[in-house]
């Protein structure tokens, strides 16, 4: 998704109803196939990149929190 080469993308904000929206698929299941980051990509008009790294974050911030 970032055409220009090697330049780090700025820091996606999420809106609260974004955040909500993957907090609550987050306690569902912790992992997300393909398919379900596809569908809630497409549902949140995020990239699946931007949702994919969101919930590597989020496992994460679980960690450091145990």
């Amino acid at each position: 998704s970032g055409s220009e080469k090697g330049g780090r993308r700025l820091r996606t904000a999420f809106s609260a109803e974004q955040v909500s929206t993957l907090e609550s698929s987050f306690q569902r299941q912790q992992y997300l196939g393909a398919a379900e980051r596809r569908k809630l990509a497409g549902r949140m008009r995020l990239s699946e990149v931007q949702i994919k790294t969101w919930f590597q974050n989020r496992r994460m911030k679980l960690k450091r929190q145990l």
